[in-house]
């Protein structure tokens, strides 16, 4: 561990998890637009996806660990480690119509979607990237978990989120 952590406030290192999940995520925006000047967008889809489905189950391996969620510990482990995913410091989301079998997640306000929009530019379609990372994801915690997209870019449909999951046992 680095030895000035032990040195620095609880607010700062508040600030430095989200500089590092901002960090995080420019990162794979930059890598995304590398690829696409490159190749073209059909490619840098491809290859995110792939890049995806590997990171999300380390992703959510490395958050049952430090969180000590157990593994097949259903919706309720899943609805804990979404809450501790490098998005969940940088973007609004929340979890509704929770029942036994089921719950929705919504991300509400999407940092590289939010951006877009105030470019004028076109919601990124992040769908297919999407349905891979979220589904990976909830199997890493809990293989029963199915996933079922409510919405996400490039759909069309007007709604108060940019994407929706539901999740389901």
């Amino acid at each position: 561990m680095n030895p000035h952590l032990k040195s620095v406030d609880r607010e700062t290192l508040e600030g430095m998890l989200v500089d590092f999940a901002k960090n995080w995520l420019a990162h794979d925006g930059l890598w995304f637009q590398a690829v696409e000047k490159e190749c073209d967008m059909k490619t840098a889809i491809k290859l995110d996806t792939e890049a995806w489905a590997e990171f999300t189950r380390i992703e959510a391996k490395r958050i049952m660990e430090r969180h000590k969620i157990p593994q097949n510990g259903g919706l309720d482990a899943l609805k804990n480690a979404l809450s501790f995913r490098l998005y969940a410091f940088l973007n609004e989301q929340t979890i509704t119509e929770e029942t036994q079998n089921y719950f929705v997640f919504k991300m509400v306000d999407c940092r590289v979607q939010s951006a877009r929009r105030r470019k004028n530019l076109p919601l990124f379609p992040c769908k297919s990237v999407g349905i891979v990372e979220y589904t990976e994801f909830a199997r890493a915690i809990d293989p029963r978990i199915k996933t079922e997209c409510l919405g996400c870019p490039p759909d069309e449909t007007e709604r108060d989120f940019y994407c929706g999951w539901r999740f389901s046992i």
